[in-house]
């Protein structure tokens, strides 16, 4: 599963992307952003406000508690602003 980080993600991550093959028990993307925080401080500090990033699970906008099912690409993006 492709993994991708936008703007300050990108930047607190120190990437924009990983590949990865999460266990068989991470069914959605709450549990999937839990995962990722395991990974080491980096994503802790990223992912540290979750009520201020949007997810996109192969490239639709979702809410936290969607299933994985057989996503191929899921995308963090900070809050839109308009302009």
């Amino acid at each position: 599963m492709k993994i991708l980080y936008f703007a300050w993600l990108r930047e607190r991550i120190g990437h924009a992307e990983d590949c990865i093959d999460p266990p068989a028990s991470i069914t959605t993307i709450a549990a999937l952003t839990d995962y990722l925080t395991t990974l080491g401080p980096a994503y802790q500090r990223a992912f540290a406000d979750r009520s201020a990033i949007k997810t996109a699970l192969d490239q639709r906008f979702v809410p936290p508690d969607t299933p994985l099912g057989d996503a191929r690409e899921v995308a963090y993006f900070p809050p839109f602003t308009g302009g």
